[in-house]
């Protein structure tokens, strides 16, 4: 059979992504990082002009951040950014425990020196971070958890959980301080589970660790008005 294509290499194909991609990348991540606060009014030419594009970017960008929860589209109001309710964070951090207490289980089966002394070096990093440094405690956060995905040695958990860091860390953010010391005490100990082995402790401490960042984030939720 005659290959059609040949063995000669093709060349590469270099296109930049299309500029309502590009738009789109920028909102989610002011929104994330808590530029964009939830509930703020997302205004299409303050917003094209803060950014140098035209309107039409700004408006496909906006109803594609709709499509994916981090935009409200409001008839005859306007955008806005989304304002989790009560029940949609309980579901989030539920779902989120029960895929995280079984990555912790499966890492402490299969975790090496390698991987705990990664682990290790992100608890020490976040001890020479102040309380007030959100952002970097909560990229700190989002790693240590990758991290441990990572170690899990399940693809298909792995996967799942990646869909979740965006999400997470913005629902973390804002509580990195509430949680202070407390949530990196318990990675810490999390990091001594992985180390001797013990599944059965690494998924208790896991189990609390998700459920004191609810906790915090039920108790930020309910001083700044939950909807």
């Amino acid at each position: 059979m005659i290959d059609p294509i040949g063995a000669a290499p093709l060349a590469r194909l270099h296109q930049p992504p299309p500029l309502r991609r590009q738009v789109y990348e920028r909102l989610e991540e002011l929104i994330v990082d808590g530029v964009l606060a939830p509930g703020q009014h997302l205004v299409e030419q303050d917003l094209a002009e803060r950014l140098g594009v035209s309107r039409n970017p700004i408006r496909e960008a906006l109803q594609a951040l709709e499509r994916g929860g981090w935009v409200e589209l409001r008839p005859r109001h306007g955008a806005f950014v989304h304002t989790p309710s009560t029940r949609e964070a309980t579901e989030f951090f539920h779902v989120r425990s029960v895929l995280e207490t079984e990555a912790a289980r499966l890492a402490a089966e299969h975790a090496d020196d390698d991987a705990t002394a990664a682990l290790s070096a992100l608890v020490d990093e976040a001890a020479r971070t102040p309380e007030t440094d959100a952002r970097i405690l909560a990229d700190l956060n989002t790693r240590f958890h990758r991290q441990i995905a990572a170690m899990a040695g399940n693809r298909v958990l792995a996967d799942l959980l990646a869909t979740f860091e965006k999400r997470l860390r913005w629902y973390f953010k804002p509580v990195a301080a509430l949680r202070g010391g407390r949530s990196w005490d318990q990675h810490a100990a999390l990091v001594k589970a992985f180390a001797a082995g013990d599944a059965g402790h690494a998924e208790a401490l896991m189990r609390e660790h998700t459920a004191g960042t609810a906790r915090a984030y039920r108790r930020h939720h309910e001083q700044t008005g939950p909807t």
